[in-house]
């Protein structure tokens, strides 16, 4: 059982504090588009979104109490007012507090592999799962998948096409192991130094 150390970031939200859907518009003091980052690790990568996009709102949330304070303590260092932080559940906390087609862009990075062929099936990113998100995302919206793990990588890429409703920002081809602009995590770097390389899937809501 992990240890549970207090967040005191005034970006960090208590989901038990929410109640139903809440007003994103409220908690953020405008009515910009919202973005998702789920498994917002160490909090490098959802950081350099904010700088980037001021435009948007982004919700990072992470399953695990330590990520969530680093990413906290990243946000609070830069001085961020359009980043919340949640430790949630993703399935979960997307059914019970994101509107439907509110989301401008989703981004999954380098979630857990499983990498065992029996435990596969509990790999996060699959067709039931994008079909779930898709009613969250606002037409137009981008789904960003990124993995170091080679199997995830092309599963993902060859299951997305199955998948009604997406385009493919980078066909033909169904994966490639670069998006120019798009920030590598701490995590990617390092797989990199290991030689490893990181399959990017890229896909907007028609």
């Amino acid at each position: 059982m992990q240890r549970v150390i207090p967040i005191e970031s005034p970006f960090f939200i208590k989901e038990e504090e929410l109640e139903g859907v809440p007003d994103w518009q409220a908690i953020f003091g405008n009515d910009h588009p919202l973005a998702l980052e789920i498994g917002c690790g160490i909090g490098d990568f959802i950081v350099k979104m904010a700088e980037e996009h001021s435009e948007r709102n982004h919700i990072a949330i992470d399953f695990y109490n330590k990520g969530c304070l680093k990413t906290c303590k990243r946000v609070d260092k830069a001085g961020l007012t359009n980043v919340r932080v949640l430790r949630v559940e993703a399935r979960k906390f997307i059914a019970e507090r994101i509107p439907k087609e509110s989301l401008a862009a989703v981004y999954i990075n380098c979630p857990d592999p499983w990498p065992k062929k029996k435990h596969r099936k509990r790999r996060m990113v699959n067709r039931q799962f994008v079909e779930f998100l898709r009613e969250y995302l606002a037409p137009g919206a981008d789904f960003y998948f990124a993995t170091d793990f080679d199997d995830y990588g092309i599963d993902v890429a060859q299951m997305m096409p199955e998948v009604e409703g997406f385009d493919n920002c980078q066909a033909p081809e169904l994966y490639s192991h670069d998006i120019p602009g798009y920030h590598r995590t701490k995590y990617m770097l390092k797989f990199m130094d290991e030689g490893k390389r990181i399959y990017f899937v890229h896909y907007r809501k028609a």
